[in-house]
């Protein structure tokens, strides 16, 4: 399976949400789709071919120590970042007002973190962003999820929630932050473009694919014991990811995929 290629009508497609958003400000889009689907590729190609500003809701994580607070008042699987409550959504709105306001000789600094770390970067080290762009454009998994009911957080949906989550607690404070700041969040943005993955079982390979590419290696190249890290790790999105995939999510344009990222119909 090869990465993640940017079709030429998918540029295209963010090019007209942008064109169609409110004038006197950048337009505000989130591009979304479960991991590896390339909306981080897509969201960096739009923002080189049309003068736009990209950040990743990834690049706004917690920092540890808040996480490891998390972990402590609220559920310890808080501390592994990625879902719903560990990212900062608060210096994300603050930095769309920044860029928002930008004046033409501005530098606006976009944080970053470090996976190796786990931690984000100091501010000396974010990258700049010069200018006023044209739309600020947020690659993220789970913008615009709709929460779930009560009966179906009650079951849960992986050995991850079975044993670490046995009394749901975790799942449900994350059900209470989609349904409220990301919510929230998600309404404050002028469109949300979704690349659907035609299942949740595609996600591993799509993952695998992502860590071979870092390594430079093959996929098939890939150690047994790193496939079953990233198996164990994906547990975390499962549940919002499937509940997205069934259609538990508010979204102006929905890009099917196939297996290897090829979009079919687009619907909005």
């Amino acid at each position: 399976m090869s990465g993640p290629r940017i079709a030429p009508d998918l540029l295209a497609l963010v090019g007209r949400l942008i064109e169609a958003a409110p004038a006197g400000r950048p337009a505000r889009i989130a591009i979304v789709g479960a991991q590896g689907s390339g909306k981080t590729t897509l969201a960096r190609a739009a923002a080189h071919a049309f003068g736009a500003a990209q950040v990743s809701i990834d690049d706004v994580y917690l920092t540890r120590t808040e996480r490891e607070a998390m972990a402590r008042d609220v559920h310890p699987l808080f501390l592994m970042r990625g879902p719903p409550g560990t990212h900062d959504l608060g210096m994300l709105s603050d930095l769309i007002d920044q860029l928002s306001a930008a004046g033409l000789d501005d530098t606006t600094w976009l944080p970053d973190f470090d996976k190796r770390s786990d931690d984000r970067l100091p501010r000396d080290r974010w990258r700049p962003y010069h200018g006023r762009p044209s739309a600020i454009l947020i690659d993220a998994w789970c913008l615009g999820a709709v929460a779930e009911d009560q009966a179906a957080l009650d079951r849960p949906v992986n050995a991850l929630e079975q044993s670490r989550d046995a009394d749901g607690r975790w799942r449900t404070a994350i059900n209470d932050l989609v349904a409220g700041p990301y919510r929230a969040f998600a309404e404050s943005l002028d469109a949300i473009l979704f690349l659907q993955a035609p299942g949740f079982e595609v996600v591993l390979d799509w993952r695998c694919q992502q860590e071979a590419d870092l390594l430079g290696i093959a996929p098939a190249d890939l150690p047994a014991e790193e496939r079953a890290r990233l198996a164990d790790f994906i547990q975390y999105f499962e549940r919002i990811t499937r509940r997205m995939l069934a259609g538990g999510i508010t979204a102006d344009v929905l890009v099917k995929l196939d297996r290897n990222r090829v979009p079919g119909p687009i619907a909005g």
